[in-house]
């Protein structure tokens, strides 16, 4: 029993020392970096404009890797069940990490706690749209194609439970509509479902699709937000519109495994926060309509504990919309 106790001792003490010299060597070698969407959407373009950027301060590659599949459940697993050791991060999608916890028939892996929120990125509202030439030239004129023909219009999410998915609900809740939804597992699958005339319209992200309603090859319908986005400025909010409770965005960061040392963590922030903040990240994300937004320490810790509460009341009820 003295040996045991004494062995256990020793690896507590050798537990306490081991964290600082993570941190002084780290990183010794690439860094993962996982999406849990697939390529080409705007989760992945905002994290690969990311992952080169805070590589040059890291000093080691960061190296994205994509996850997708199950609306985001996949990738969020592996990230939860990686080594806590700071060479295996991933992309958090908030709310979509939120609702998957709260979903009971998902039957999650992780929890709120299994992940440290490390740093954000990017605020990006909602965004409905269809194909540019279709009939539907209004938001209007979209409700009221749902609401005359119930569970004809296909209108498409980029997975179960996402914040497209919930504005969705919203939208039906507010016009009295009823859509046949359609669930991608990510923006690229979208593009090609309402481009190739399978889908009617599109509940997504401004980043998403922004150069596709520039040139007129989508058309925008309506920013879930309440003002128009700097990205598409002819393009009318919800509040605007009279549907101030039809509210919806994505934000998108990085976080750890839970149990990844704190100086760890430390370094990881101070390299991204050092990208993000830089000129030429405004610049690159400016150019693919992905708004900055972002948050460290307690703010970010914060907003993610805010976001769970807020998403628990959001996905109670669409869960009692099945």
């Amino acid at each position: 029993m003295l040996i045991r106790r004494r062995t256990l001792l020793s690896a507590t003490a050798a537990a306490a020392v081991a964290s600082p010299a993570l941190a002084q060597n780290y990183p010794r070698r690439a860094v993962q970096l996982i999406v849990a969407f697939p390529p080409g959407g705007s989760t992945d373009v905002g994290a690969r404009i990311l992952a080169a950027a805070a590589e040059k301060d890291l000093g080691q590659a960061i190296t994205v890797v994509n996850k997708g599949g199950a609306g985001g459940q996949i990738g969020f697993t592996e990230v939860a069940r990686a080594r806590p050791d700071g060479y295996t991060l991933g992309f958090l999608n908030l709310p979509a990490v939120n609702t998957i916890i709260l979903d009971p028939e998902r039957k999650a892996a992780f929890n709120v706690d299994s992940f440290i929120p490390v740093i954000n990125q990017v605020l990006d509202p909602g965004l409905i749209w269809v194909k540019g030439d279709s009939p539907y030239k209004t938001l209007a004129d979209l409700m009221e194609a749902a609401r005359k023909n119930p569970g004809k219009i296909s209108a498409c999410t980029t997975g179960i439970l996402s914040d497209d998915h919930l504005a969705i609900l919203m939208v039906q809740e507010a016009a009295k509509c009823e859509f046949r939804i359609v669930h991608f597992d990510g923006g690229a699958q979208q593009i090609t479902g309402v481009l190739g005339g399978h889908v009617d319209c599109a509940f997504d992200n401004v980043g998403g699709v922004f150069k596709r309603v520039q040139s007129g090859e989508v058309r925008g319908l309506a920013v879930t937000d309440v003002e128009r986005s700097k990205f598409l400025p002819n393009v009318p909010c919800t509040k605007e519109l009279g549907m101030p409770t039809v509210i919806s965005s994505s934000t998108r960061g990085v976080g750890a495994p839970k149990g990844t040392p704190a100086d760890v963590v430390k370094v990881i922030e101070t390299a991204f926060l050092k990208a993000i903040k830089s000129p030429e990240m405004l610049q690159k994300m400016d150019a693919v309509g992905l708004a900055l937004k972002p948050m460290v320490g307690a703010e970010y810790a914060k907003y993610y504990a805010d976001t769970q509460a807020e998403a628990k009341k959001y996905t109670e009820w669409a869960l009692k919309q099945r």
